[in-house]
């Protein structure tokens, strides 16, 4: 049945009046759609294909292209799902695209990879904001900060080199089991029960 056909469904017009049986209702049917967030991602990410910002590859063989390089180099899943989805914003939210892909994963990756996520676009600016008239050493407000380096060498591995068109870059298809399995159940979340120590 689908989600807006009648069936298991809240009774309630307003949360004040919300029964245990409703809530339960909606979590049924949440689960019905489990994974399909892990879809409806990966549409987003497509949109990037065909969109080149100027740049000598459109956007979505950039991520491939990070992602691809990160794979290739032995980083563990988790970290190669953050660099596929990097900049999975560019398009969305340009002003702060780096923030959009870090609260898209910060639910399932760890806190470090949430750092970098969140932090890579002022990283990835030491390579070229001078050229825009602003400070490339806009990254050191965060010198000293233990995942300073780690950031660092991500912009510089696989990010700030991952516009080649001639890369052998994976396709999309390679990483999506990636994506499912890294996305699968969230490791922190306001609606889920804090595990026991």
């Amino acid at each position: 049945m689908a989600d807006g056909a009648t069936g298991d469904r809240a009774t309630f017009t307003a949360m004040t009046e919300g029964t245990q049986a409703d809530w339960a209702a909606i979590v049924r049917t949440g689960m019905a759609h489990q994974g399909e967030h892990v879809d409806r991602i990966l549409s987003h990410l497509k949109l990037l294909g065909g969109d080149y910002g100027g740049f000598n590859v459109d956007r979505l063989e950039h991520s491939l292209q990070t992602a691809t390089r990160a794979h290739r180099a032995g980083q563990d899943e988790e970290y190669v799902v953050c660099a596929l989805l990097h900049d999975i914003g560019d398009i969305l939210l340009p002003a702060s695209h780096a923030e959009l892909g870090a609260a898209i994963l910060k639910p399932y990756v760890s806190e470090r990879n949430h750092w970098m996520l969140e932090k890579h676009g002022i990283f990835q600016g030491y390579y070229f904001f001078h050229h825009l008239g602003l400070d490339r050493d806009m990254r050191e407000e965060w010198r000293g900060h233990p995942w300073f380096e780690y950031t660092a060498q991500f912009c510089h591995l696989y990010d700030q080199n991952s516009f080649d068109p001639a890369y052998d870059t994976m396709p999309l298809e390679a990483f999506t089991p990636m994506m499912r399995r890294v996305m699968a159940t969230p490791r922190q979340s306001i609606y889920r029960k804090p595990q026991a120590a």
